[in-house]
């Protein structure tokens, strides 16, 4: 069995919600490792979109894509993933994909913020279609994240239980501060 890792799990979970040609949204791309693999799901006739604030992980996504020879139809987005909404219709997308924190890599000042990435999860509830799927990796360890972390997880309990189920898994034995898996279902 592979080492059960928050990323493995997030992959597993949004597997059981896209397919196909599915249209999947990587709301936080980083260095494009889950854009890669979104694309590997939904194959050459799904579509992808990615978000993030940073011009160096839209160019090393594409970059990754570019040497993957990925042919799935995506758009790479220079904005906040709280604005994801203003270039996606209510109800269309099948999974959307979170790793708050910060660039893998990358200059650890620039970070999700808890206001923002709520604000982005609230919004992707909206896209999601009835029996779609988002995961989210919550990284908090080391210099950064606990605010965002607690804020996350709190704002989680308050989604409606009428119309979506909410997961959220730790590595509970895990030495500092491993991340948490939150897989959230739209059930209605």
């Amino acid at each position: 069995m592979e080492k059960i890792q928050t990323t493995l799990l997030a992959r597993q979970f949004i597997k059981k919600g896209v397919k196909e040609g599915g249209f999947v949204i990587d709301a936080t791309i980083g260095r494009g490792f889950d854009t890669e693999y979104l694309c590997r799901l939904v194959g050459e006739k799904g579509k992808v979109i990615g978000f993030d604030i940073q011009e160096e992980a839209i160019t090393s996504t594409r970059e990754r894509l570019t040497n993957e020879k990925i042919q799935t139809p995506v758009e790479l987005i220079l904005d906040s993933h709280a604005n994801m909404n203003t270039y996606v219709e209510n109800e269309s997308v099948d999974g959307i994909m979170f790793n708050f924190g910060y660039l893998p890599n990358g200059d650890h000042k620039v970070a999700t913020q808890a206001e923002s990435s709520i604000q982005a999860i609230e919004n992707g509830l909206s896209l999601l279609k009835k029996g779609g799927v988002m995961s989210l990796c919550i990284y908090h360890g080391k210099d950064t994240g606990f605010e965002e972390r607690d804020a996350i997880l709190n704002y989680l309990k308050t989604i409606s239980h009428k119309n979506y189920t909410v997961i959220v898994t730790e590595l509970y034995n895990r030495p500092n501060h491993p991340p948490i898996f939150a897989g959230i279902v739209r059930d209605k």
